[in-house]
């Protein structure tokens, strides 16, 4: 049931793989209760089955027939979950909760009469990296949203620590997995108008095909749209009949398919394994050795892109009716592509985006929305190179930014979005393009300070556990704010230590000579320090770990000191990454600030320069004063 809800993902790791495989030292109680739960399995008896915890799948595969075929026989027998509610009054007295679960060979409690046509809406399930709060805010605005609008909302989630989940938010919450056999359930006992699947994240977009093949019907964007997002193969003949262009890409499944691969796309490639939450698993690979470890750590068939080098990313959230397109903000990366997007700091409005680029986005956008089908919100991840915009992927479902936009330019995406998945047009909704006056600014918030040890290294593979928001009248004041919130406050003085890859070298001397006019003292290693010395900068070596001779002091014991105020240090790959882990590791012990690519650090730089004081105002009060 956890791979089935995308708790844990396919070739994760488990305690064992079969119930035949429990190890020693399992406390007899539970050899007890497995050994009875298997002895129910084998009875051959639905209901005895289904009570003693089996799914259909697993019924399935013990009568040798499909899980599909399970829930069919269930049906003709009669054998159905009962629906009881949670009592929220602990036995007291009689509860009146609208909480819901289920369970098997109970009376079922009926639903309240309503006259209301009901819609479902398919919550986040657990929070995870990839899948968090901010699909959680899509579903609640959506219970809103479509109980304003005259229907019941009920929502379908197992996590309780949500605000989906409070008692006020929809009509009916059932706490239940997140896996088809669950939500079929609920779907045949409340029959809904319609399913709502786009605002929970990429777990309920898995379950679109089997809420069809069920009888029920997706409200919104369609499951075909959804699968034609997916399907690489069918999204890339799309794009090219199109005219859009895209990174070159291919499918491998296996290492020597993967290789040949490369070869003919040419390296730098980004490896990601199909259909993963937050990145995971994802790799950019520069040669055959890094490619050969990336899929060793990884299951199944492989996408390899042409990974796009010194690129600017861009978020584009936008609302479709299936005919036309609103385009509701364009979000800038401030890391490079690479970086993952819930990751990188995101800026709107997108302040590298000239009219040309600006221009070919909306053509983009305009002509990928209807071709693919959408009805509701679209994401679509951009990357701008040499002044060609490739699309690097698209969403048909809400993204993390959705929360992020809608603040920033004072408009309810999930609302609209939810309109037109009730049968609206972009036109009935009169929507004016928006004109944010502030520049906000979304920033990662990462947890590797509670993690000894760990990297910060960011990557295409997600490691944010949440995020913050700040608007200001400008970008350095903005990003300030938001890196202050988000545990990071920028230093306004004392000493900066530099390290950085062969490539990122050029760039560092704008960023190193930025610090020193600043008042900033400088400190590096040799090799980044004889780059920023020809360029006529005064700086002081310091030595490498690896490097150092007995007794002299390193990069380390400098932080370890207190003597280093910020610390940029650009790593290269995996075999370049031992000195530098240490670097890292020793700054978030002494919780300095440490950046780790060289587009961040040349934006903290400007933000450290240019930041201003503003008076504090609310959300709520910038929106209204339009300030």
């Amino acid at each position: 049931k956890a791979f089935g809800s995308r708790e844990l993902e396919r070739g994760s790791p488990t305690p064992w793989a079969t119930l035949e495989d429990v190890p020693e030292g399992v406390h007899p109680w539970f050899r007890g209760e497995i050994e009875r739960a298997k002895a129910e399995l084998a009875s051959g008896d639905l209901l005895r089955a289904k009570r003693a915890g089996w799914g259909d799948d697993s019924i399935g595969a013990e009568l040798g027939v499909s899980g599909a075929e399970v829930r069919r026989r269930r049906h003709e027998q009669g054998v159905l979950p009962a629906f009881r509610r949670v009592d929220s009054c602990a036995g007291e007295v009689a509860a009146d909760s609208n909480y819901f679960y289920s369970t098997w060979g109970e009376a079922d409690e009926t639903l309240p009469p309503s006259e209301k046509p009901r819609v479902v809406i398919l919550g986040s399930g657990p929070n995870r990296i990839g899948q968090g709060i901010e699909f959680d805010y899509c579903c609640v605005h959506a219970a809103q949203t479509f109980r304003e609008l005259g229907y019941e909302a009920v929502m379908v989630n197992c996590n309780p620590e949500t605000v989906s989940t409070d008692y006020d938010t929809s009509d009916r919450l059932y706490f239940e997995p997140l896996s088809p056999e669950e939500v079929l359930a609920v779907c045949d006992r409340e029959q809904p108008v319609g399913v709502v699947t786009q605002f929970g994240g990429q777990t309920p977009l898995r379950l679109a095909r089997s809420i069809e093949e069920g009888g029920h019907r997706i409200l919104g964007t369609p499951h075909a749209a959804i699968d034609l997002a997916e399907d690489r193969a069918r999204f890339g003949a799309l794009v090219r009949e199109l005219g859009v262009r895209c990174p070159p890409w291919a499918i491998a499944n296996d290492l020597a398919e993967a290789r040949s691969a490369a070869a003919d796309i040419g390296y730098p490639v980004l490896v990601r394994p199909s259909y993963v939450l937050g990145g995971r698993a994802m790799r950019i690979c520069y040669d055959d050795e890094q490619l050969d470890e990336a899929m060793s750590a990884v299951h199944g068939p492989v996408l390899l892109d042409r990974f796009v080098e010194h690129a600017i990313e861009l978020d584009v959230d936008a609302l479709c009716d299936g005919e036309t397109v609103f385009i509701a903000a364009v979000m800038q990366h401030v890391e490079e592509a690479g970086i993952h997007s819930g990751d990188s700091a995101c800026v709107l409005p997108a302040p590298s985006l000239t009219l040309a680029a600006a221009l070919e986005v909306e053509h983009v956008v305009k002509r990928l929305g209807p071709a693919l089908g959408v009805v509701g919100l679209l994401n679509l991840q951009l990357a701008i190179a040499d002044g060609t915009v490739y699309v690097l992927e698209a969403n048909p479902r809400a993204s993390r930014t959705v929360p992020f936009a809608s603040k920033a330019i004072g408009l309810n995406l999930v609302a609209a979005a939810c309109r037109l998945a009730a049968g609206e047009k972009l036109a009935d909704l009169a929507l004016s393009t928006p004109r944010p006056t502030q520049v906000s600014v979304k920033a990662a918030v990462l947890p590797f300070a509670r993690f000894p040890g760990a990297d910060p290294v960011l990557g295409p593979e997600m490691r944010s556990t949440g995020e913050v928001m700040a608007s200001a009248a400008d970008l350095p004041t903005a990003l300030a704010k938001a890196e202050r919130a988000a545990g990071r406050p920028l230093p306004t003085s004392g000493t900066a230590f530099l390290s950085v890859r062969d490539e990122d070298k050029p760039a560092a001397v704008a960023v190193a000579a930025a610090l020193a006019g600043l008042g900033f003292e400088l400190v590096a290693t040799e090799g980044t320090a004889r780059t920023l010395r020809a360029a006529g900068l005064e700086i002081e070596d310091v030595a490498k770990v690896a490097d150092a001779l007995p007794g002299e002091p390193t990069v380390v014991d400098l932080v370890r000191r207190g003597r280093c105020d910020l610390v940029i240090n650009t790593p290269h790959g995996s075999g370049a990454r031992a000195d530098g882990y240490l670097i890292r590791e020793a700054a978030l012990v002494a919780r300095v600030p440490c950046v780790t690519t060289i587009s961040g650090a040349a934006a903290a730089v400007h933000a450290i320069g240019n930041a201003r004081a503003e008076s504090a105002l609310s959300l709520q009060e910038r929106i209204g004063s339009g300030v």
